[in-house]
């Protein structure tokens, strides 16, 4: 029998309605209509992130390419997961393109749904993506959130070979709770897709995040920070687990706030050039913000 989750802290809670909110209604549905009108998927939308409301009044998203369903079925994860629903939409990348250009982005962040159904897991349409915004948005940064490709190195050359500014790979959790909250990825392939890119395509930043409150200890955490800044990893999340559903993996304790400070300085004091750590903290919080740390 599942656990239910522990009552939600009220402090936790306000964050939680603020970030929601946003700054009003009419922005954020001025961002909705025009995702809608380019027929485009965020993963705001579809993971129910509670910065949504926050991000779309700022008129920004987090763009989910690749379909909608994710053929890995990862226990904290509320994107729909299934068999895969055919091949990618060869306009898409267009159409991601012109809302970067109409939302005004100088920050594009860009991550999708697992495809282990593709013989290339995906990465020529990140690589198409990423030569679109190119062309039609000279200047934008782009920032791609990739899945681990299986571990196949050519998979991830061609995404490098498109020019991201900066290649994000979530690790997630601590290896003792892969079988149970990320089934299907791999700890040691997670860290080593972010070294080969370090040692691929040195200039390029390399990121990956991190949620707490799934049961992990301290010295765990403190072994994957460990772990990724000796893997070149330039910036690090640090973020609450809040889950889903009542289907999904329980929380087992929220952080306190102090708590998430003091794991941005141990971070920090390792060798990473950025990191954010806070309750409401995702991997593409604020990105272009925390990138301004190390530009």
């Amino acid at each position: 029998m599942r656990m239910s989750n522990p009552a939600l802290p009220a402090w936790l809670m306000d964050e939680v309605r603020q970030a929601r909110k946003g700054r009003g209604r009419k922005q954020v549905n001025e961002t909705t209509r025009l995702l809608e009108r380019l027929r485009l998927v965020t993963v705001c939308d579809n993971a129910r992130c509670p910065n949504r409301g926050e991000c779309f009044s700022h008129g920004t998203a987090t763009f989910l390419i690749l379909g909608e369903v994710c053929t890995r079925c990862c226990a904290f994860c509320a994107v729909k997961h299934g068999p895969p629903q055919g091949p990618p939409d060869p306009n898409e990348p267009e159409r991601l393109a012109s809302a970067v250009l109409e939302l005004g982005l100088k920050h594009a962040v860009i991550t999708s749904v697992t495809r282990d159904d593709l013989p290339d897991g995906g990465s020529g349409h990140y690589a198409r993506v990423g030569q679109e915004l190119r062309l039609r948005c000279p200047g934008v940064r782009v920032e791609v959130l990739v899945p681990d490709f299986l571990g196949a190195e050519e998979s991830l050359v061609t995404v490098l070979d498109a020019r991201p500014d900066i290649l994000a790979h979530n690790v997630e959790t601590v290896p003792r709770l892969y079988k149970t909250v990320r089934r299907g990825a791999d700890y040691a392939r997670s860290l080593a897709l972010l070294r080969r890119t370090k040692e691929l395509a040195p200039p390029i930043i390399t990121k990956s995040g991190l949620m707490l409150g799934l049961g992990e200890s301290e010295t765990e955490v403190e072994s994957v920070l460990q772990d990724l800044a000796a893997a070149g990893c330039d910036m690090i999340t640090i973020g609450q687990y809040l889950a889903p559903s009542l289907a999904h993996t329980p929380v087992k304790r929220y952080v306190h706030r102090e708590e998430f400070d003091s794991w941005r300085e141990k971070a920090l004091g390792l060798g990473f050039k950025s990191a954010a750590s806070g309750p409401l903290v995702r991997s593409s919080y604020k990105a272009p913000l925390f990138f301004g740390e190390i530009a």
